[in-house]
């Protein structure tokens, strides 16, 4: 329910009457402040979100992401493989 008529002159009276009147400009210089500093708040957190949302949309999908992986597998056995092959021979060479 929103205050109307007679029911803001009061809450001004009392305003008025907790903080005095020199106080009332440093209380709406201090309420602007504030407010300002929520809506820089605000603004930098729908950046950030934004700029999630565009990095999210360079990253590979769950297939790509899948297939890449595959290959460096594959990459890295094969590489397994030929060190071990490197040895076996070095072995054999030793040997003769």
């Amino acid at each position: 329910m929103i205050p109307q008529g007679m029911e803001w002159v009061l809450i001004v009276l009392v305003i008025v009457l907790l903080f005095g009147g020199s106080q009332l400009p440093k209380l709406a210089r201090s309420l602007g402040e504030a407010r300002k500093e929520f809506e820089k708040g605000n603004k930098e957190a729908e950046d950030d979100e934004r700029a999630k949302r565009e990095k999210a949309k360079q990253l590979p999908t769950g297939n790509e992401a899948d297939e890449r992986a595959a290959a460096l597998e594959r990459e890295a056995e094969l590489a397994r493989r030929e060190a071990e092959l490197a040895r076996r021979e070095a072995d054999l060479r030793k040997r003769d």
